[in-house]
């Protein structure tokens, strides 16, 4: 990961709409869930969420796969793993740190 995509995906994650979006989907896992299904959850207009999901989708935070009618979306676990990776990357460099960023997220 390199500063531009970082701070696109921060940028993404810079609006409390877009963040609850995320967290919702990391919450689902896996599964992931249907746009009106997050809608519901996090108490949003349906329209309004769409444009949130095409931020986060554009900052490769979301992944989308349409089965049949509907499309699911779901948290990209490993663009958040190397989000979390670059900001930590160079975690206590001069006196030697407890995290690791090395750890895979998993749903």
């Amino acid at each position: 990961m390199n500063d531009v995509d970082a701070i696109a995906a921060f940028g993404a994650l810079a609006q409390d709409h877009r963040l609850a979006t995320l967290r919702q989907l990391v919450r689902a896992g896996k599964t992931g869930m249907a746009a009106g299904a997050i809608a519901e959850a996090i108490g949003l207009a349906p329209s309004s969420l769409s444009f949130h999901l095409a931020q986060l989708s554009q900052a490769g935070l979301v992944t989308q796969e349409r089965q049949h009618r509907t499309i699911i979306y779901r948290a990209d676990f490993a663009a958040i793993q190397t989000l979390v990776g670059y900001l930590l990357e160079n975690c206590c460099e001069a006196d030697g740190c407890t995290a690791d960023p090395t750890k895979e997220i998993s749903a």
